[in-house]
Order: structure tokens, then C-alpha cells, then sequence
């Protein structure tokens, strides 16, 4: 990253909240310049104002890429200030849920690169993963540039359709509450059963990590996975046959859920 475009152009980050400075710290990580980042937060933290990035409010004219992590009800405050960058050279990267291309295009103009990012919240601790798509002036190279920047915060796919983001939203983006939610309900389903509420907790966390970091790892599926931890007649496919269910299971629970989680995101972006 030292020797890249955004080392030499400089790269302004436009919001420095939970996600904003998660990449950040990131990007410093991988050995990008403090000098060459400039930072537009209105409340920066003790740890923002250590980094040595640059808070003074006044921005290159012609930066390699903003990257725009501000709430989207900030949006249209806070993108008019970058109107003279649009049209360019400058790559415009969004982390912003609900903003679609064609908002930021109005804005910016139509021949500006943007790439709309769908990140989630395990990028706080690098273990996140991100789906990303450009516009039509967004180029390979520039999805690559987009792609070596996320990538300070987990795994980046690519997606070829700006209305799979939705779908997308609903799997990744908000999927990590789905499996907090699970640890809460999968402690509780322990303490019913006798546990106490400590030991609970500890055995579902354990549980859910032990469980992911092993599907991750293992060149098995997910469904062999299953099938080699079920012995016939058995304590987990007891359990199973319960979360199986077709009609009050995990299959359909969580096809609604995701439904709903991408019915709710294509109405943002719809306004």
C-alpha cells in the first residue's frame, strides 16, 4: 500500500465512527501514511486525534479515493462538500447502507468511479467481509483499488448486480445480530435446563466461534459438518429434527428473516 496511488494522491475519509475506524486502523496497519489520509469527523475521539492523520478540515483537490462512512441520514449533508472531486479521476468508495449508486451520481455526476460497499460489523476486530459493485465508470482497476483498501477489515467478494446488495444486507450486513441472537437464546435454552447463567453464556459463545472458525477452516461443507456430528437417534438429532422443521425450523425462520432484512433495505434505498 506504501507504493500505491493512494499513498501518493492521498485518501480522505469522510466519517470516523465504529467502521470508519476500523478500516483506518487498517489501513495504517498495512503501512499506509498517516500524512496521506485526511479525516472529515466532527467528533473525532482521543484515538482518531493520535493517529497523525490529518483533521483540519481542509481536503486535497484531487485525492485517489473518499471513502464515505457517514449515517445515511448524513449523506446528503455531507456529500455536496465533495462535488468538485466528482467527475474525475477519483474513486468514490460508500459504506453507507441504502445509498445507491445512482443517488451518489447525481450528486457527484454520472462519469464519476464510485463503488458501493456492504461491509459488517466484525471488521472491528479484521474479521469482517465486505460485497462491493461499481458503476458503469468505475473500472477493473478501480474495483481492484477498492477491493485492496477493504480488504484491511476481512474478506471481499464482488458482486455483479447492484440489487444483489440487498440480498447481500440481508446475509452479512445484519447476519452478525442473527447469531448474537443466537448465543443470547442458545444461553437461555442452557440456563432453562440447569445451568447457571455464567457457565450458559460460556459454553454458547465458545459454542458459535469454536463452531464458525471450524466451517471456515474445514474443506468440508457445511451440511457435512453437520451430518458427521449427528449420530443416528442421538442427542443433536434430537435437537435437529426441533430446528429442521419446514415450517417452524431455521429453513423457513431464516429465509424470512433474510427477507425481511432485504425488503427493508431496498426500501432505503428507494427513500
Amino acid at each position: 500500500m506504501q507504493d500505491s496511488r493512494v499513498a501518493t494522491r492521498g485518501l480522505v475519509l469522510l466519517g470516523c465512527g465504529k467502521m470508519g475506524s476500523a478500516m483506518l486502523a487498517g489501513w495504517l496497519e498495512a503501512g499506509l501514511p498517516a500524512s496521506a489520509v485526511w479525516v472529515v469527523e466532527p467528533n473525532p475521539s482521543d484515538w482518531l486525534v493520535g493517529t497523525g492523520v490529518d483533521l483540519s478540515g481542509t481536503l486535497p483537490e484531487a485525492p485517489a479515493v473518499v471513502l464515505v462512512a457517514v449515517k445515511p441520514q448524513m449523506m446528503a449533508e455531507a456529500l455536496p462538500l465533495l462535488k468538485p472531486m466528482g467527475n474525475g479521476d477519483t474513486l468514490f468508495i460508500s459504506v453507507a447502507a441504502g445509498i445507491t449508486l445512482a443517488a451518489f451520481e447525481e450528486i457527484l455526476g454520472a462519469q464519476t468511479p464510485i463503488v458501493r460497499a456492504m461491509p459488517n460489523t466484525p471488521a472491528a476486530i479484521s474479521q469482517g467481509i465486505t460485497a462491493i459493485v461499481g458503476n458503469n465508470a468505475a473500472s477493473a482497476q478501480h474495483l481492484a483499488e477498492a477491493e485492496a483498501l477493504l480488504q484491511a477489515v476481512g474478506e471481499v467478494v464482488h458482486v455483479t448486480d447492484e440489487g444483489q446488495i440487498d440480498a447481500v444486507t440481508g446475509v452479512s450486513g445484519s447476519g452478525p445480530a442473527y447469531v448474537f441472537h443466537m448465543i443470547e437464546t442458545l444461553a437461555q435454552a442452557g440456563q432453562a435446563q440447569g445451568l447457571d447463567a455464567e457457565t450458559a453464556m460460556r459454553l454458547a459463545k465458545a459454542t458459535v466461534a469454536g463452531a464458525g472458525a471450524l466451517a471456515m477452516t474445514s474443506e468440508e461443507t457445511p451440511e457435512q459438518l453437520r451430518i458427521n456430528v449427528t449420530s443416528p437417534n442421538g442427542t443433536t438429532q434430537a435437537a435437529l429434527e426441533v430446528l429442521m422443521d419446514e415450517s417452524t425450523g431455521f429453513p423457513s425462520l431464516m429465509a424470512r428473516a433474510v427477507k425481511a432484512a432485504a425488503d427493508r433495505s431496498r426500501e432505503l434505498a428507494n427513500g
